[in-house]
């Protein structure tokens, strides 16, 4: 499922967003047995609530009951889940760093800056689901591009390749964060192994089509030199998931590279 941000009401958003409705911290109307909730309280409830259970999980009421309120309370403080969602992914960025020193240049700084984004979607995989089609416009979505932007600009490249670097960086970290949740997720899930799914489709395929190899063997050729990782912490596909990325990366890297090295047009 595929969740949309920016969907609350755009004013509301923004201010709760950017904290310019007043105090984190607002006054209890009268004394009582329970401490005033802050906004922060709320996402940070979400956000435990959505890392262990998922975003089908959430809602206003869920979110109370972690708190021990009702959902109309939590509605004094945030409009709705369109809001809180905004607020959620917001300050899941805010665990990444901000500064990455370029003493030994942009490369290893971009190399540390995707593993960072990479491992802080993983942490919080749910924010894998929510569309990059339409930003949340925060503060810490912004301080995202913002670092990335300052090591980039030590390419010296020029503005409107940046912004293309900028974004293929983005969507390549989060394609293959994705697809490194979903293998962690796959057999409970479906319930059954990675092992158990690829033995019994393997078997059906073979049956199927026994010319495989020559009906697409370039397909197969690069599967032909496969090495079984060494590494026996991790399941199998995890591990590929994780060379993926190095090799990824590298490949990119290598190519922002060349592309720095051209004489400007």
């Amino acid at each position: 499922m595929v969740l949309f941000a920016g969907q609350g009401d755009p004013r509301r958003a923004m201010a709760l967003l950017w904290r310019t409705t007043g105090p984190a911290r607002p006054a209890p109307v009268r004394p009582g047995p329970k401490p005033a909730l802050t906004v922060d309280d709320i996402v940070a409830a979400a956000i435990e609530l959505a890392d262990a259970d998922g975003m089908a999980a959430l809602s206003m009421r869920t979110v109370g009951d972690r708190l021990g309120r009702t959902a109309m309370a939590l509605y004094t403080y945030v409009p709705s889940k369109a809001e809180l969602l905004d607020l959620m992914y917001d300050h899941v960025l805010s665990e990444l760093p901000t500064d990455y020193p370029l003493d030994d240049g942009w490369r290893g700084a971009l190399a540390a800056w995707a593993a960072d984004l990479r491992a802080c979607y993983l942490r919080h995989p749910w924010v894998l689901g929510i569309s990059q089609a339409r930003p949340t416009l925060g503060p810490h979505e912004f301080a995202l591009r913002e670092t990335l932007a300052t090591i980039l600009r030590a390419t010296g490249l020029a503005p409107p390749a940046l912004r293309a670097v900028l974004g293929a960086l983005l969507h390549f970290v989060h394609g293959v964060a994705r697809v490194t949740a979903e293998v962690r997720q796959a057999a409970a899930a479906t319930g059954s192994s990675d092992e158990e799914w690829w033995y019994a489709r393997s078997g059906a395929l073979a049956e199927v089509a026994p010319d495989l190899a020559e009906r697409y063997p370039s397909a197969l050729w690069i599967e032909s030199e496969r090495a079984m990782p060494a590494d026996d912490e991790l399941p199998y596909l995890e591990q590929e998931a994780a060379e993926n990325f190095s090799t990824g990366l590298g490949v990119l890297l290598d190519g922002i590279a060349a592309r720095a090295q051209r004489p400007a047009s």
